[in-house]
């Protein structure tokens, strides 16, 4: 457990990118903490709901931000009754790679696949879909065309499981590298946001 120091901001998010959220926070050496939760939650929007909603009232009163895009549909309604807000960006993977390169490789018929499903596929998928390979392949194979595999600079290696992943589900798997600028970007436009709401409140 992150130890939640008094008078920084919090930032509660996916941990889905977690490694890269924190090299960017020591980076510009923001006083900032995190909370982590896990990103298998995206598969069960009343987990999701549930688990960001008790971490936000646990730590009612923090300086908070939420790392999350649009990964529930009462996201907005969940962060205004703790009067925070989330960063910019449809999701994890918009904010990592940026909407442009993003949505063209969603066109496409790319399934994204970051290095932490990649080590969890078994239990993401399986939890969700169940374990009938055939019925996997029927679900993947529907709209998605291939798994596109992105490493970033604090990626280890997960070749492995992302070929396996690939076969289960019968999809190509292609590979993308990316940079931490994007992401690093939509990181220090919420904690300016926040650092100004902060500024403000000490000048009334």
């Amino acid at each position: 457990m992150e130890k939640i120091k008094e008078n920084r901001m919090l930032l509660i998010g996916c941990g889905i990118l977690k490694k890269e959220i924190k090299l960017i926070i020591e980076k510009n050496k923001w006083p900032l903490d995190t909370l982590f939760l896990d990103s298998a939650l995206h598969i069960d929007f009343k987990k999701l709901s549930g688990k960001l909603t008790s971490a936000l009232e646990k730590h009612h009163g923090k300086n908070i931000i939420v790392f999350y895009g649009c990964c529930h549909p009462l996201m907005e309604q969940i962060l205004e009754k703790e009067h925070t807000f989330r960063t910019r960006g449809q999701n994890c993977v918009d904010i990592l790679l940026g909407y442009e390169f993003f949505s063209e490789e969603l066109a496409k018929g790319a399934f994204f696949l970051l290095e932490d499903w990649a080590l969890r596929w078994d239990h993401v998928v399986t939890k969700t879909f169940g374990n009938n390979e055939k019925i996997l392949k029927d679900i993947f194979q529907g709209d998605r065309k291939y798994l596109l595999c992105v490493r970033t600079p604090c990626s280890g290696s997960f070749e492995v499981m992302a070929e396996q992943a690939g076969k289960k589900v019968g999809l190509p798997i292609k590979w993308t590298d990316s940079g931490l600028e994007h992401l690093e970007s939509v990181l220090t436009e919420a904690v300016a946001k926040k650092m100004k709401e902060l500024e403000c409140k000490t000048q009334e």
